[in-house]
């Protein structure tokens, strides 16, 4: 049998989590593998990166069902279904794909982080329209966007005292604070009201940023009162720059205030952090790169024989 298409695999993947247990990626790709009669040969076949085929789409399957809120993971490198889930089992749907997961708003809002042009309801019909340049970046923006959508997971699931070393770590990484170790001793030792901690603007001290590190579940928004006490803070500490950085949003009154204050201050949302730990390598390690090349006509313009 062909290996199936990650949009294929998508119901029988739900109606194999139906059980309501929790299970691990290999455990269902195992399942599935025999649900779609696939041979070995089939199951062991790689894609250039090396990684298995049928193992690849069955991990696609499993990131749009959970974009959706099918399913749920309730512990690191595991899943299990939700009610959602089960309420789509109900209806006995011929198919899921795609096309079937724009009901459910959690998945639109996913759609939205990508930058596709055109109508985010109708993406998935529109792929034949682009050139394989927009190809390669739309999926590329779609892996990066489920990406911090995980990244910012998995955070959220840290304890707060890990949320403020990843702080750290991701400022040294931009080049803040000069060494881990001198930017690790900054961090929560200023014992100022509405300050998390200070870090040295660059390796040599000769300024400081002043930082706020709140992890607040996701929906929640950071109001102008807390900016502006972060802000008071910063005045009472005769500073004028400071970092307001979460897991949530910031409201639009919070982002008007931080705007007409005298103090330099940056907020930085959710999608902001998981995005600069993604440029950054903070959480994350790369499993394949690509290059694409042009020709050079200068080359050969260059080098005409008389």
């Amino acid at each position: 049998m062909t290996i199936p298409d990650f949009q294929t695999i998508m119901l029988p993947f739900l109606k194999v989590a139906s059980d309501k247990k929790v299970h691990t990626p290999a455990e269902i790709t195992e399942v599935l593998a025999k649900i779609f009669r696939l041979n070995q040969t089939e199951v062991d076949d790689l894609l250039p990166s090396g990684q298995p085929r049928f193992a690849n789409r069955v991990g696609w399957a499993k990131t749009y069902l959970k974009k959706a809120g099918l399913i749920d993971y309730p512990q690191r490198s595991h899943f299990q279904i939700t009610q959602q889930g089960l309420d789509v089992l109900k209806e006995n749907p011929e198919v899921i794909d795609m096309k079937f997961l724009m009901r459910f708003p959690e998945y639109l809002a996913f759609r939205s982080n990508r930058r596709i042009e055109g109508d985010t309801e109708k993406a998935p019909e529109l792929v034949d329209q682009y050139s394989p340049e927009e190809t390669i970046e739309n999926a590329y923006q779609e892996i990066r966007a489920g990406l911090a959508d995980d990244l910012l997971e998995y955070v959220l699931k840290c304890s707060p005292a890990f949320f403020e070393r990843l702080v750290v770590e991701l400022l040294v990484a931009m080049g803040y604070g000069g060494t881990q170790e001198d930017a690790a001793r900054a961090v929560g030792k200023s014992g100022d009201d509405g300050i998390d901690g200070i870090i040295d603007e660059d390796r040599l001290g000769l300024d400081s940023v002043y930082i706020q590190a709140k992890r607040y579940q996701r929906d929640a928004k950071i109001g102008a009162h807390f900016i502006r006490d972060f802000i008071g803070a910063l005045q009472g500490a005769r500073a004028n720059k400071g970092v307001f950085i979460t897991t949530a949003d910031f409201t639009k009154d919070a982002i008007d205030f931080v705007s007409k204050v005298h103090s330099r201050v940056v907020l930085i949302n959710g999608q902001r952090l998981a995005n600069l730990m993604i440029d950054f390598s903070i959480g994350v390690t790369t499993r394949m790169n690509y290059e694409i090349k042009k020709l050079d006509t200068d080359y050969f313009e260059d080098n005409q024989l008389g």
